[in-house]
C-alpha cells in the first residue's frame, strides 16, 4: 500500500487541476482514428440534438446500444485509470479508513450511489456545475477524509453521510465529461450507462490492488499486534501524505480560478 501511494503521489504534479479527458491523443489513445474524429465533432455547447452526429463503428454504421455502451465503459475506466488521480486518492483514503470489510463495503457503496445520482442529473442538464467550483471541492474531500484517518482510528459513525455528500461532489466531476461532449439522443443513455460502469470498474480495480498490497504488508508485520503496526506504519503516514496532496490541490485550484 505504501509503495502504491508513493508511486501515485509522484504523478501528482501532473494534476494541478482535474485532467481533461483527452481520449484522442494521436499515437497515444489507442482508439480508432475515425472514432477520434467522430468524438471530436461532438460539442454539446454549440450543437443541437438535430446537429449532433452519431458515433460510427469501423464499418461506418451508427453504433447500437451495446456497442456504444462498450466504448464508453472503456472511456469510463480510463477516466479513473490512469487519468483520475484525484478520484484514486479519494478511494484509497476510504480504503485506509476501513479496518473491517463491512465498513469498506458501506463506504464504497455509498460513494457509488451518490456519484451516480449527480452524474446522471448533470448529464441530462438538471445540474450545470462550474468546474471552477467543483474541482477545488473534490480536492478538499480528499484532504478531509485523509486527515480524518490520521486522527481517528476507527471509522466514525458520521462517515457514511460524509462519503455520500462527497460522492455527490465527485459525481459532478465525472459529469464534466458529458458537459463538454454531446451525444445524439439515440446514443446518450447507452453512453452514460457505459461510462458509469467503466468508472465503477476503475474504482473496484483500485480497491482490489490496495487490498492485495495491504494483505502482503500485514503478513510482513511480525509484531504481536499487527493491526496497530499496520496503522502506525501504513495508514497514518500514507493518509497524511494524501492529505497534504489534497490540501495542495485545493489551494492551487482555488488560486488558478482567481488568477
Amino acid at each position: 500500500m505504501a509503495l502504491l501511494a508513493v508511486t501515485v503521489i509522484l504523478f501528482a504534479t501532473r494534476l494541478v487541476a482535474h485532467p481533461e479527458d483527452e481520449f484522442c491523443v494521436p499515437g497515444e489513445s489507442g482508439l480508432d482514428p475515425a472514432l477520434c474524429e467522430a468524438l471530436s465533432t461532438l460539442d454539446s455547447s454549440t450543437a443541437t440534438n438535430e446537429q449532433l452526429k452519431p458515433i460510427l463503428d469501423d464499418r461506418g454504421l451508427e453504433r447500437g446500444f451495446w456497442s456504444t455502451a462498450g466504448l464508453y465503459v472503456t472511456i469510463g475506466v480510463r477516466h479513473i485509470l490512469p487519468d483520475g488521480l484525484d478520484h484514486i486518492l479519494f478511494v484509497l483514503a476510504l480504503f485506509l479508513s476501513s479496518t473491517r470489510l463491512r465498513a469498506l463495503v458501506v463506504q464504497i457503496s455509498t460513494f457509488t450511489v451518490a456519484h451516480t445520482v449527480t452524474l446522471g442529473l448533470a448529464a441530462v442538464g438538471v445540474l450545470s456545475p462550474s468546474a471552477g467550483f467543483v474541482e477545488p471541492l473534490i480536492a478538499a474531500t480528499i484532504a478531509f477524509v485523509a486527515i480524518e484517518n490520521v486522527f481517528l482510528q476507527d471509522m466514525p459513525r458520521w462517515r457514511p453521510l460524509i462519503v455520500f455528500i462527497f460522492g455527490l461532489v465527485h459525481g459532478l466531476g465525472f459529469a464534466g465529461f458529458f458537459g463538454e461532449l454531446g451525444l445524439p439522443p439515440g446514443q446518450f443513455w447507452s453512453a452514460l450507462i457505459g461510462f458509469n460502469i467503466g468508472v465503477e470498474i476503475g474504482q473496484i480495480s483500485v480497491v482490489v490492488v490496495a487490498f492485495t498490497l495491504s494483505r502482503m504488508l500485514r503478513q510482513k508485520l511480525t509484531r504481536i499486534d499487527r493491526e496497530s503496526a499496520y496503522r502506525r506504519y501504513v495508514v497514518v503516514p500514507v493518509s497524511a501524505l494524501i492529505g497534504v496532496v489534497g490540501l495542495s490541490w485545493t489551494v492551487t485550484r482555488i488560486l488558478t480560478q482567481l488568477a
